[in-house]
Parts: structure tokens; sequence; C-alpha cells
């Protein structure tokens, strides 16, 4: 069978992984990038056509009849029409789960950062302070144990789970809101109001919907402590973002770790890139080498399950 990979490039850091098991299930066509509008062109008489954030539209799927399969090397699948990918008898199928270890790494990453202030001390040492400390122990930048702190967790699934169970072993209260209640949670639930209002750490791992699309607002902002700190490693659209920028430059909350934007790349004129107390890293908690080895191994096996008629991590 014929395969078209559209976009390896975001699966590859200067060659780190290859393609080669990919080429095994089929005759493979392996672009870096692949520009919306020559998406049919590639995908062209293939079968099977995998990508990361290509959009497969009712377009696309009109203009390559051949086409059966299409897998993701993504959890989230907003880039594919599926209800035209599901009228034309193609199975879609995404990799669930394969990121969870390194986003809860990079959240608890973000909230060691702000507890213990080492990127600032550092930063002193080096420019002479502790040489010119009058006692042995330099101290004059704040930090906190995050033992008794409260940490707020907006969305259960795997890496909600993980993220909680974290928090919890570093002797956090924990605090869950999910749209689903959960069997057997360990942990307090509450309404997202709350969760904000009594967050030191207000972490958001919820998919983006309708629902959830815009939920970080002014309103939301208003509730939080200002001594608080906001994390979304979760969709960027989840966050106002003019309203974010201007709850960190009044004082509002104490500072906000993001992953993920609502354009990305970033654009030139994003109202938190000079936000205060924002710390901003692009979209990278889910890459680890690791991590992406994990990813494609779920996406061949993705493909291979449907090429043997039982297909796997079906969304449509």
């Amino acid at each position: 069978m014929k395969i078209a990979v559209l976009d390896w490039d975001t699966m590859t850091c200067g060659g780190d992984i290859s393609p080669a098991p990919l080429e095994e299930l089929g005759e493979t066509a392996v672009y870096g990038l692949t520009a919306p509008e020559l998406a049919a062109e590639r995908i062209g008489s293939a079968e099977a056509v995998l990508c990361n954030k290509v959009p497969i539209t009712a377009e696309v799927i009109e203009k390559c009849p051949n086409l059966r399969y299409i897998g993701l090397f993504a959890t989230g699948y907003n880039n594919i029409d599926i209800p035209a990918a599901t009228k034309a008898g193609i199975t879609v199928c995404n990799a669930g789960e394969y990121s969870t270890a390194a986003v809860a790494q990079q959240v608890f990453a973000y909230i060691l950062d702000w507890a213990s202030r080492v990127r600032d001390y550092d930063s002193d040492v080096k420019a002479g302070q502790w040489e010119a400390s009058p006692t042995f122990s330099y101290f004059p930048i704040p930090t906190c144990e995050l033992a008794g702190k409260t940490l707020s967790v907006v969305g259960f699934g795997s890496i909600g789970r993980t993220v909680a169970a974290i928090g919890a072993a570093f002797g956090m209260k924990v605090l869950v809101n999910t749209r689903t209640q959960p069997d057997n949670c360990p942990y307090e639930l509450c309404s997202l109001e709350e969760a904000a209002a009594r967050a030191d750490v207000l972490t958001f791992h919820c998919p983006l919907t309708e629902k959830t699309a815009g939920m970080v607002n002014a309103g939301l902002l208003g509730k939080m402590k200002a001594s608080a700190i906001l994390i979304n490693t979760s969709r960027g659209g989840v966050v106002c973002e003019e309203e974010l920028a201007q709850a960190l430059d009044c004082g509002q909350i104490a500072g906000a770790y993001l992953d993920v934007l609502s354009k990305e790349p970033m654009s030139p004129d994003c109202p938190l890139k000079n936000a205060k107390n924002c710390t901003i890293t692009p979209h990278v908690a889910w890459a680890p080498l690791e991590t992406r080895e994990r990813l494609l191994s779920i996406v061949c096996e993705n493909l291979r399950a449907w090429q043997k008629g039982s297909p796997i991590n079906k969304v449509n």
C-alpha cells in the first residue's frame, strides 16, 4: 500500500528519529513539511496519510478517492474534518497518552521554577551577589515549600491524573475539576470557580472544545489569589491571552507558565510575549526523545492494526 507522511519535521530534531519503521509498512513518501494547499497533491493515490498538524479538509478528502486511513502523530485531531472522513469511509486514528510522563514532568519543572527560583539565584550568584553577601547564605528572593500548597488540576485524563499524583507526593493539597465524575478519585472534586479561588497553582489539562475555549478569562482570573500561578500545557485556545496579559501586568496573579498559545508558532504581536512574570516555552513539553519514539511506535501500531482489519485508537 502507499503511505504519505506530510509533516515528518514535526517529529524529528536533526534526524534523531528515522521514519524507517513506517517504511516497513508500505511504499512510503515522506515530506518534511506540507503547506495546506499541497496536501491533496502529496497524498495523491495513497491509501493512508500520516500527519501531525496538516489540515485534512473535506476538499482534500474529495480530491483523494483512494484515501482510506488517516493517522495522527498527535492526540488532538481538530485538523481533520471528521464528518467528511466518516462519510467517505476513512478511518481516523490518533495517538493517545504517549506524552503523559513528559508533560507532567514539564508542569513540575514550571512549579519548581516558581517555588525554588533556581534561575534567579543562579543569575545573582554569577553577578557576584553571593560573593558580596555579609552572611554565608544569600536568600533575598522569596522561595516556598510545595508541601501544604494547593494544586488545582483542571481536567483529569491521564496527564491530569499524573500531575495530581506528583503533587500529592510533594505533599500538596490536590483539588480536581473535571467534566466527568471519575471513579474512586482520591482527591477533592470542585467547581472550576472554586478550583481557581483556592489554588496556589492552577494547571490546565483539558481538551479544546466549545466549552473550554476561552475558559481562562478575566472572570476566572479575578477569582484567583494574587499569590497564585497559572499553568497551561493543554491547548492555547483555552486561554484568553489579552485578558491573561492584563491580569499579569497589573499583579492580579503572580505568574503564568505556558507551553501552548492560540497561534503557533508565536505571533510577534502575541499579548503575552512581554507580559510580566510570564514564562513561555515553544510547545515543547511533549518533545523528549523517548516521548517521540513512543509516539512513532503508537502510530505504527495503529496503522498495522488497521491493515489487519482491527483498527485501534479510532476517533470516528
